[in-house]
């Protein structure tokens, strides 16, 4: 019994009482939890067959290559402690109009310019916008939603990037010191290739991930619908593009480096997203579709426009997976059963930027503190507009 006298032997016994508690006291033969188990798998297999092979694995290859190709000297030109403010939250501002991706797509390609040398504050910039100003769901936004409210939506997901950037630096600002005197003294070999080769290779990546990715409109008729039925012949010409570049262009030590630095990423990242969409599953369900917290809870605590409101849609926002564009048919639903339009801004600010996936791996990539802050940031932003907007509509 010696062993007793041991903190790490009472933390394994209360480990182990714990399970035994769940295991005993587990209503197995409840409808609610059998439901909620299946939405959690239902959503796996969504996630799965929906967003990975055509989202994720483009944005992983899109990071890996970022990682190899792209020079940390020229990371912390643009986006480093040193860059030139007005630049670096300028093109992470707007990054998000030209990827058409989710919280949890962009998490390879965040890691990727994070670990090259990014400063915190254009970094997190990046992660917020990615997900937050996509133009073809801001246009549906208003299409469905109301004019007043696409319109509110990008406004505050521009403003948003740029404030939450900001504060980040100016909060860490002490490390961001020392990571900026580390890195300046950082310097790589020339490469002989030219830029307008590498400029190519990554437009060409990035455009074979938008157009894959695009979703069908609302509308049968127009540019948007023109450009969906175009969508595989498009990506089919990028997809070609970015293999000729990969088999012509590359050496092969460059196509294995490329390669192995994806996998870095995929192992890191899709084992805590899978995690993530299970749980968000478990407790959330899907449109339509109940999980462990019922579905008239959250929508008779979004109701009206009162501070509570928005604050609890801005936490359930956050904590809910949405796919891209899937947000607004999730939104004119809670509408019509009387959410309030200001907690319906506030989930759409932080929504789609956040989830419990994306949380996951963002502490991963730069720890409990700083993720706890960025989303408190995101969560508390969007509260305040919330209430702003809904006072105004």
């Amino acid at each position: 019994m010696a062993g007793w006298g041991n903190l790490k032997e009472w933390q394994k016994f209360v480990i182990m009482l714990l399970v035994f508690s769940v295991a005993y006291f587990l209503p197995i033969n409840s409808p609610r939890l059998q439901g909620a188990v299946i939405e959690s798998y239902s959503m796996l297999h969504e996630y799965a067959r929906e967003h990975v092979i055509l989202c994720l694995v483009p944005a992983l290859f899109i990071a890996g290559a970022v990682a190899v190709f792209i020079s940390k000297d020229a990371v912390i030109k643009y986006f480093g402690p040193k860059a030139k403010k007005w630049i670096a939250y300028s093109v992470a501002a707007v990054s998000g109009s030209i990827l058409a991706v989710c919280s949890c797509t962009v998490l390879p390609l965040f890691a990727g310019i994070y670990k090259k040398g990014a400063g915190l504050g254009p970094a997190t910039a990046f992660l917020y916008s990615g997900p937050a100003i996509n133009v073809l769901a801001i246009v549906i936004t208003a299409r469905v939603l109301g004019t007043e409210m696409g319109i509110a939506r990008a406004l505050g997901a521009i403003l948003f990037s740029i404030i939450i950037g900001l504060l980040m630096h100016l909060i860490f600002r002490k490390e961001e010191s020392d990571n900026k005197d580390e890195n300046m003294f950082t310097h790589e070999n020339e490469d002989s290739r030219p830029l307008w080769k590498y400029a190519i290779y990554f437009f060409s990546m990035v455009a074979l991930l938008v157009f894959a990715n695009w979703g069908k409109p609302m509308e049968p008729n127009g540019i948007w619908a023109y450009i969906f039925n175009m969508k595989w012949i498009v990506s089919g010409i990028f997809l070609a593009i970015v293999l000729y570049i990969t088999f012509f262009w590359l050496k092969k030590d460059e196509r294995l480096e490329w390669v192995d630095s994806t996998w870095t990423f995929g192992k890191q990242i899709l084992p805590l997203l899978f995690f993530g969409v299970l749980i968000a599953g478990l407790l959330l369900g899907r449109p339509n579709y109940e999980g462990l917290i019922p579905s008239i809870w959250v929508e008779r605590l979004v109701g009206g426009n009162s501070i509570g409101a928005n604050l609890f849609a801005s936490i359930a926002g956050a904590f809910m997976y949405f796919a891209t564009l899937t947000e607004v048919p999730i939104l004119q639903g809670l509408l019509g059963a009387g959410m309030g339009k200001g907690p319906a801004l506030a989930l759409l600010l932080a929504g789609p930027a956040l989830s419990l996936p994306n949380m996951l791996v963002i502490r991963q990539v730069m720890g409990t503190k700083k993720t706890s802050v960025y989303v408190s940031l995101v969560v508390v932003m969007a509260t305040i507009s919330g209430i702003i907007f809904g006072t105004l509509f």
